[in-house]
């Protein structure tokens, strides 16, 4: 085998397997940092077929940062419409029942009138998987730190003391090469080869399902008869999602586990969904395991993995790629301070303490909607009157009403915080409980300016002095001595004073609080060794 062409024998860039979501994320995140990475695909071109369309509003704020949540809004479905999940047992009466979800908009109208910190700084979003990714696809092409290798497909790996050395196919021709890299991450999906390299487990918590999903266009009034809907539940275990709130749809059923489907597709939509429906063209019929699983493990050596290679849920409630993509951030800070020299080695431990806790409680988050659907065909195909299940369903729409879940996840394990003493402050599944505590995202506020506070963020770490004498000047200096990325933003405020609790708080570059006192300590240096994992 012969090395990358024009690559040298040793390449200290980060390999990222896989340029999905995750994986660009990733290499954006790194290339944030002054970092270069070697990015491989084995297709040449974002899928036609989208696999996600949901992003939180916390994923947001992360592509914020990133400068991609313009665009990403711009490329996305108008954010004017909402995003109602509909349950029915036949699309020709009128559905058992709606859970209503505003649209981004209203969210953002509603919200932006509160500045206690309890409210997010973006909102969700609506794009289709294919449209996201093409354009993380195109940022990377244009990022003068990132070499996208599309059509090169990983096949093996060899850990060494200096990093690893990955075997490639490329597609011209079929030749073989390898890649000295640093480190590796594995963001190449559910069968990530790199996972299975590595002999990582990844068990699941119930059955394994195989599924059948159809992607469709359709202009027929039938399918919107009751309403616009983002998701449409059928009782007899159809689930329909609206892509672009225009024709284009994706359906999905269950089928026979190990058996290819071989039906017709439309026969079998017409027939879960109780009526027939004009389909205008079938662009694709895909089969796939549906299961809720979390490696065992995140990190072996220079090898990590992250995205749905590290975790898999149901596209059911959105946590799939939406964690994913705060695996990567989390990651791509992190290995930057490693490739940097300011980061130890317990820094990198750090990204599987912090995000595989998030992965597991996301998964039984994943598991209560999945129930809510099961019971729901359950109810119907024993005959449950439709008041009965309606009243059913109307007392699980807090489903959809989980901010808490979304932003509020804290990291009490992670080894590169400052932890403090005494019961955390409460956690909330409905609202964001604005705090400092160590581990959590810092609250959201807007300067008197108008300018969000976190915009004023540096890239690595921000001490944020409400000290009013400049007091973590000295801080700063000393961690700017050691080679350590932070930046001084001095405010005075009263929004921030309100609920940031501690007149100093470090904040890291995912925007989560790594320390907070209201006096640089004596021991600050023993801090940075802390925060930074050394």
């Amino acid at each position: 085998m012969r090395q990358l062409p024009g690559r040298p024998a040793l390449d200290e860039r980060v390999l990222v397997v896989g340029a999905g979501p995750v994986g660009s994320v990733l290499a954006l995140e790194l290339a944030r940092h002054g970092v270069g990475s070697t990015v491989v695909d084995r297709s040449t071109a974002a899928p036609a077929f989208p696999k996600m369309d949901y992003l939180n509003g916390r994923t947001m704020e992360l592509l914020r940062r990133l400068g991609l949540a313009d665009e990403v809004r711009r490329g996305g479905v108008d954010t004017r419409l909402r995003s109602d999940f509909i349950w029915t047992d036949t699309l020709t009466r009128p559905p058992i029942a709606t859970w209503h979800y505003p649209a981004p908009d209203t969210l953002a109208g509603e919200l932006g009138e509160v500045d206690d910190g309890s409210a997010p700084l973006e909102v969700y979003q609506r794009i289709p998987g294919s449209l996201l990714e093409n354009l993380l696809r195109r940022r990377l092409r244009e990022h003068p730190l990132v070499d996208l290798r599309e059509g090169w497909t990983f096949t093996d790996l060899d850990e060494r003391p200096s990093g690893v050395v990955a075997s490639l196919v490329a597609r011209d021709g079929g030749a073989r090469h390898t890649l000295h890299a640093r480190y590796l991450a594995g963001c190449d999906g559910a069968n990530s080869v790199v996972r299975q390299c590595r002999g990582i487990p990844m068990p699941a918590a119930g059955p394994v399902t195989s599924r059948c999903s159809v992607y469709f266009t359709s202009a027929d009034p039938l399918l919107r008869r009751h309403g616009r809907a983002f998701v449409t539940v059928g009782a007899k275990g159809i689930t329909l999602v609206s892509r672009d709130e225009e024709d284009t749809w994706t359906a999905s059923f269950q089928v026979p586990t190990d058996e290819p489907f071989v039906g017709d597709p439309v026969e079998v939509m017409h027939d879960m969904l109780g009526a027939e429906f004009t389909v205008d063209e079938v662009m694709g019929v895909g089969q796939w395991q549906g299961s809720l699983a979390v490696a065992s493990r995140y990190r072996v050596g220079p090898v990590f993995l992250a995205g749905d290679a590290a975790h898999q849920f149901y596209p059911f409630g959105g946590h799939g790629a939406n964690t994913g993509i705060a695996d990567a951030v989390d990651l791509g800070w992190k290995l930057a301070g490693a490739v940097h020299g300011w980061g130890g080695d317990r820094l990198l431990d750090s990204y599987e303490a912090e995000r595989r806790p998030v992965a597991l409680f996301n998964r039984e988050m994943s598991a209560d909607l999945l129930e809510v659907w099961g019971r729901f065909v359950r109810l119907a195909a024993d005959g449950a009157s439709r008041g009965h299940i309606g009243g059913f369903l109307d007392r699980e729409s807090h489903q959809l009403d989980n901010l808490g879940v979304h932003f509020g996840y804290r990291y009490t394990s992670s080894p590169v915080v400052v932890h403090e003493p005494g019961p955390a402050p409460r956690w909330d599944w409905h609202r964001i409980e604005p705090t400092t505590w160590p581990g959590g995202r810092a609250p959201s506020v807007r300067l008197s300016s108008g300018t969000a506070l976190f915009d004023r963020f540096g890239t690595g770490f921000t001490l944020v002095d409400l000290t009013g004498t400049g007091a973590g000047e000295v801080a700063v200096k000393e961690a700017l001595g050691q080679g350590i990325p932070m930046e001084r933003l001095a405010v005075d405020e009263a929004a921030v004073r309100a609920v940031w609790e501690r007149d100093l708080v470090l904040v890291r570059p995912d925007q989560h609080v790594a320390w907070r006192g209201d006096t640089v300590p004596d021991d600050w240096s023993a801090v940075l060794d802390v925060v930074c994992g050394r």
